[in-house]
């Protein structure tokens, strides 16, 4: 009989994945990683008691390790340094190549699994290629395009076939704690909180100016690092006209530049360039290569044609391409890799 790890979340999708696996005839254990540490009322306890709920009720062995030091020192850490320079990070991509596919799964096997498996909505074929998910309002690809092929010969996706909706019925069908529980948000890991005064408190915030692109001060804001492009709301801007949003940033004059528009031109490019390229398995054999990029979660995938350094032109303009954020590259269902957005030409 093959062992699996199954990494407890306390959510809703790795107790089914727990679930499915132990009606599949695997011997299951369950993992839940601590990340963070807080003080006051701890979330990570909270979720922990779920996955003891559920694994009790699964009757399977279950365990939490402790990853606070290897997230700090590999996730956050460079997560600070993204906001203080501008950027707009996405930590779950890192957290997902530095942790959760590498030190959890080496602990996974160190416990002598045979496979670690979460509860990400995206698919593995035959040879370990990584595949978006059936449900296209849940794939999760995206956030696991820098995660290499090798790591992923050792994991499982048990719900990468299912519809969000058919995970919430075999929850409630087989009476688990977390049928009804709302899917988790914030900051990998942290957790859902008040965004602002917890970044106050790593990052020095200093107000400044709104300006329009021809240097027109139109307000005050709270602090640059705390505004990301194409953000509409939260900004206390308004007047007549259409709505303000953010188009730019000018970081070292501490300024977020704004117009009015949801289409304004200052919103769209057709070129970026990005860095720390990642390919799930080998890079393509030649440029100019033709696929398709998608620059947030959720988001359709365009057609695109990547020339190599980093530079992508895209067949039809792109809206709010934020630095820091990642332009993923698919062909059809399979996601190659992707690379971290540097700039916006």
């Amino acid at each position: 009989m093959k062992t699996v790890v199954v990494g407890m979340s306390g959510g809703v999708d790795s107790s089914v994945c727990a679930l499915l696996l132990k009606n599949q005839g695997y011997n299951v254990i369950g993992l839940f990683m601590k990340n963070w540490e807080e003080e006051g009322p701890c979330q990570a306890t909270q979720e922990f008691e779920d996955v003891v709920r559920v694994c009790e009720k699964l009757q399977i062995p279950y365990y939490s390790v402790n990853f606070v030091e290897e997230y700090r020192e590999s996730v956050f850490t460079q997560f600070l340094e993204d906001y203080k320079s501008g950027l707009t990070p996405n930590p779950d991509i890192l957290c997902n190549r530095e942790i959760k596919f590498k030190v959890f799964l080496d602990k996974a096997l160190a416990l002598g699994a045979d496979y670690l498996a979460t509860g990400h909505y995206c698919r593995l074929d035959a040879d370990s290629r990584l595949l978006k998910g059936t449900d296209p309002d849940k794939d999760q690809s995206y956030f696991l395009h820098a995660v290499k092929q090798e790591a992923f010969r050792k994991v499982l996706f048990p719900l990468g076939h299912m519809h969000k909706k058919e995970v919430r019925e075999l929850a409630r069908l087989h009476g688990l704690a977390t049928a009804e529980k709302k899917d988790s948000t914030g900051i990998c890991f942290i957790g859902k909180r008040d965004f602002r005064p917890f970044l106050s408190q790593y990052v020095g915030i200093q107000p400044g100016n709104f300006e329009t692109l021809s240097g027109e001060i139109v307000g005050r804001h709270d602090g640059s690092a705390l505004y990301t492009i194409g953000q509409r709301k939260g900004m206390g801007l308004g007047g007549e006209g259409d709505a303000w949003y953010v188009v730019g940033k000018d970081t070292p004059r501490n300024v977020v530049l704004v117009e009015r528009g949801a289409n304004h031109p200052a919103l769209f490019s057709s070129e970026l360039t990005t860095r720390e390229i990642s390919w799930v398995a080998e890079p393509p054999l030649s440029y100019p290569f033709r696929c398709t990029a998608k620059i947030r979660y959720r988001q359709q995938d365009t057609r695109c044609t990547l020339h190599g350094s980093g530079h992508i032109t895209f067949d039809e303009p792109q809206r709010a391409a934020t630095p820091g954020q990642s332009a993923v590259f698919y062909q059809g269902d399979i996601c190659l890799g992707g690379g971290v957005i540097s700039s916006i030409l």
